[in-house]
């Protein structure tokens, strides 16, 4: 299988992170998936952003939990990145279903309790979109839940240390098909022992087309950048 290359926050590098256009530029591009963080709002709609306050990538402060969609929307999401994206705003996961027809990771966010999982298990299978999602956490009590609410959704294990045995105990309690592992903690290892354990194995995130070769020795499955163009794009010849 070739190796997946996939839009971490969309083409994060040279668009502003999870929005419409990031996402679609990583379609454009030629990503086989993309990569997002979910997460509630204070009225308990799905959206798409990485950190728990809005204050790094909107025009909005404070926690994103405390306000509602309406509040989330009315904030400007890319003009922090430059200001040809300004009016960007804050999507919801159903409106990245809807715009992005390729594969999609859905990072659920943050400590539970609450019912992020089974709202977002919602809005995806409402979009028709179960097959081609992959449900990632750090938080093993996360996917823990979904699985207890489906036996159908595609979970893969999210982790960044250097020992990956509690990660493996993980993926078999889960029922988990991959394992994404970080670039920068001992991947090569951790691969073969991913796929030692029947696991495919994504790798986080890798930006320099240097570090790819050893990835690739290795076994690794895809991995997850913020540039996609310079792995999916030929260089350019000077």
């Amino acid at each position: 299988m070739a190796l997946q290359v996939i839009g971490h926050r969309g083409a994060s590098g040279t668009r502003p992170e999870n929005t419409l256009v990031s996402f679609r530029r990583a379609v454009e591009l030629g990503a086989h998936m993309v990569e997002l963080d979910a997460q509630l709002t204070a009225d308990g709609h799905v959206v798409v952003l990485h950190d728990d306050t809005l204050d790094r990538t909107t025009t909005g402060l404070g926690p994103l939990a405390a306000r509602t969609l309406a509040e989330v929307q009315a904030c400007d999401a890319g003009s922090w990145f430059a200001p040809a994206f300004a009016g960007e705003r804050v999507p919801t996961l159903a409106a990245v279903l809807t715009a992005v027809p390729i594969p999609v990771n859905v990072e659920l966010k943050g400590l539970r309790p609450d019912d992020l999982e089974e709202r977002a298990l919602r809005v995806i299978e409402g979009a028709g979109a179960l097959n081609r999602v992959v449900f990632s956490s750090f938080e093993a009590g996360r996917l823990v839940a979904l699985r207890r609410l489906t036996q159908r959704a595609q979970v893969a294990v999210l982790w960044d240390r250097p020992k990956v045995e509690d990660a493996l105990r993980l993926a078999e309690r889960v029922g988990a098909r991959a394992l994404h592992v970080r670039n920068d903690q001992r991947a090569p290892a951790q691969i073969a022992e991913g796929r030692s354990a029947g696991l495919e194995v994504r790798v986080w995130t890798v930006n320099n087309p240097a570090d790819l070769a050893s990835l690739v020795d290795a076994g690794a499955d895809g991995i997850f950048t913020d540039f996609p163009e310079r792995f999916l794009q030929p260089p350019a010849r000077e």
